[in-house]
């Protein structure tokens, strides 16, 4: 079955047609993301880690300092739970969007 080459969007109430390009369809689909995975937001060192996996916390404790561009950025905890995985170690110099720590499931 041939591919579909147009899709319909709504914008305001109003219908348009438009045709799929090459690219659009190559595109990443986005996905939620696992709230429970805890990924760098920009690139950086690992300075101190607090926590070790089976650590029961609270929402705001703090879990580990990145440092980026010589600031210290905090990392705290998002919500109450606990530590299942870390990834990361003090030195580690690590790039954006890395898995840095795993909360058990809520």
């Amino acid at each position: 079955m041939e591919e579909e080459k147009f899709e319909t969007i709504i914008v305001h109430s109003a219908v348009y047609k438009t045709e799929y390009t090459e690219k659009y369809r190559r595109r990443i689909k986005w996905e939620k993301p696992d709230e429970n995975q805890l990924h760098s937001f920009i690139p950086g060192t690992i300075i101190d880690v607090f926590v070790k996996p089976g650590d029961k916390l609270k929402e705001g404790d703090p879990l580990l300092i990145l440092e980026a561009m010589k600031m210290h950025n905090l990392v705290q905890m998002p919500f109450d739970g606990k530590i299942a995985t870390i990834k990361v170690k003090a030195g580690d110099k690590i790039p954006k969007g890395t898995l840095m720590i795993e909360i058990a499931a809520k």
